[in-house]
């Protein structure tokens, strides 16, 4: 169980995150919408170690992770696996090689450096390539890849942690709608069949209604909303989004493809 209670950050006088608080049970995907600035990405930072907080508690199974330091956070990052909106592959490194650098926090120097792998190891990174359609591009180089193809890399990774907890920063913002349905497909398959809990910061509305089993909005730090997909009406985004919003950014051209009518509708009150 995730416990959020009153987590914040703090820039010099400014709130990016203010007092957030959320609870989550079981292995929910979550998705976290919101104008740019409005601290989805620091949240997700917090919640992995990446930036300390200034105040408050996340509690996983009852421990406070923004009170672990040194190994101990060290092995709760391991646990909380972190996909980037830009991927944080090693470009010039091979498919594989980048996948396994995801155990690299259980392995000695000398064998990083030296690229020595065991070979079961070696065997689990294909097999998590090869279960995301990509086994094919093991060998080459992670540059040479699309970039829809190089986010499966990065899930690849993030579940070569054997994690409990999937946190992906807007993973789909960079990505063409083909390639951004694939990657949603992928996490949520991953959170259906593993039974691992996926927060991820999403750019589009339509995709937050697709994917997620609850939704949480934030507006300058804060909560705004918290619910489910169906109580996205055009007056809860405009709360999110603010009154003067004509949800561009909403609609960007990232949107998932879809071929219900019901997504057509919304989408075209979005932008109406």
């Amino acid at each position: 169980m995730l416990d959020v209670r009153s987590a914040t950050k703090l820039f010099g006088q400014k709130a990016a995150v203010d007092h957030v608080s959320m609870t989550v049970d079981g292995p929910a995907f979550v998705g976290i919408i919101g104008r740019s600035g409005a601290g989805k990405s620091t949240f997700l930072r917090m919640m992995n170690g990446l930036t300390p907080a200034s105040g408050g508690q996340i509690l996983v199974e009852g421990r406070d992770i923004l009170a672990l330091r040194g190994a101990d956070m060290r092995a709760w990052q391991s646990q909380c696996a972190m996909i980037f909106q830009q991927f944080n592959l090693v470009p010039r490194m091979d498919v594989v090689s980048n996948v396994l650098h995801g155990i690299l926090n259980r392995r000695a120097t000398w064998q990083t450096v030296l690229n020595l792998w065991p070979r079961a190891d070696i065997i689990r990174a294909l097999e998590i390539l090869d279960r995301l359609g990509i086994a094919e591009q093991a060998p080459k180089r992670a540059e040479a890849l699309s970039g829809g193809q190089q986010q499966r890399v990065a899930i690849a990774r993030a579940l070569m942690q054997d994690p409990r907890i999937i946190l992906a920063d807007e993973p789909i913002a960079s990505l063409d709608p083909m390639n951004a349905q694939i990657v949603m497909d992928t996490l949520k398959r991953i959170n259906v069949e593993d039974g691992r809990m996926v927060i991820a910061n999403l750019h589009t509305l339509d995709t937050a209604r697709r994917y997620c089993d609850r939704v949480i909005g934030m507006r300058d730090g804060r909560v705004v909303f918290d619910g489910v997909p169906a109580q996205l009406t055009t007056g809860v985004a405009r709360d999110i989004y603010g009154a003067d919003a004509d949800f561009n950014e909403s609609a960007t051209s990232t949107a998932i493809p879809t071929d219900t009518s019901a997504d057509a509708e919304y989408a075209a009150r979005m932008l109406a």
